[in-house]
């Protein structure tokens, strides 16, 4: 149980600490500056924990192992970190932000799952796209 659970706690705190961070980059440094320093200290963090859970292991021939996903993903990295830079200094406030964003991508990750992945569209999934429509409204009223 608890190699299940652990990983989303650990993206969940992870997560809190993210936006605290993105939020708080000063508003006259460029974001990919910021972005610089962060995937430095990425990297170098990285290296060290493959190290330590692959005693022995040869990092070139990992790095031999890889396909275009790692190529890509880098690209995706740099645009989620940089969007939500942007998104705060725009403006954005951090407890919606990560709703508005997360009902967004829950709704478009089932079409990928449906079409990429041929997960089934069930009428479960379906009614949760119509409640994380009608979340996105309820959550950008501004009522007063």
């Amino acid at each position: 149980m608890f190699a299940y659970i652990w990983p989303l706690a650990l993206v969940v705190l992870s997560n809190v600490f993210y936006h605290i961070c993105e939020k708080s980059v000063p508003d006259k440094i460029s974001p990919f500056a910021s972005l610089t320093v962060s995937y430095l200290i990425g990297s170098v963090i990285s290296i060290i924990l493959y190290f330590i859970t692959s005693r022995g292991g040869n990092l070139l021939k990992e790095v031999g192992k890889l396909n275009w996903t790692s190529i890509v993903l880098g690209v995706v990295i740099v645009g989620l970190e940089a969007g939500w830079i942007y998104a705060y200094k725009a403006g954005w406030q951090i407890s919606t932000a990560s709703i508005v964003q997360s009902a967004l991508l829950a709704i478009a990750l089932i079409f990928v799952g449906f079409f990429l992945y041929k997960e089934g569209l069930t009428w479960n999934k379906i009614v949760g796209i119509l409640l994380c429509l009608a979340g996105l409204v309820v959550i950008n009223l501004k009522i007063k």
